[in-house]
């Protein structure tokens, strides 16, 4: 439940922080933004939903991939991961018009923004499991 929840805060923060450097990531919303039925009209609540959107794509779907990808994974010492969490991020923008995120460089960019708000974030709540 810890990963789940340190997942969702750090894409959340992570997408916030991106959008506010110039780097050409866009999040806004649009009058007829709704999710599932509930209206999305302020800024935050575009954070919120793409947060936990993709906290879930990371928390079910990542480990999915990253057992497909094994032999990538094994070949590439482990840096196969970033083009995974890469490829997460440009489906969370396929899902949602609120959110523009040009191929490349930002989506590197912000890729590496989410994983260092991950790793502060887990080991803030996850200190000792023991």
């Amino acid at each position: 439940m810890k990963k789940l929840l340190s997942q969702i805060v750090s894409a959340g923060l992570g997408l916030w922080l991106a959008t506010l450097l110039p780097i050409g990531i866009v999040a806004r919303a649009y009058p007829d933004s709704n999710f599932f039925g509930f209206p999305l009209t302020a800024q935050w609540e575009i954070f919120l939903v793409l947060g936990i959107v993709l906290g879930l794509l990371n928390y079910f779907l990542k480990p999915l991939l990253k057992t497909i990808a094994l032999p990538l994974e094994i070949i590439t010492l482990g840096l196969f991961t970033i083009v995974i969490n890469m490829a997460l991020l440009w489906l969370l923008d396929l899902m949602f018009d609120e959110l523009y995120i040009p191929i490349y460089l930002p989506l590197l960019y912000i890729t590496l923004i989410i994983w260092g708000f991950n790793l502060i974030i887990q080991k803030l709540l996850i200190r000792n499991e023991n």
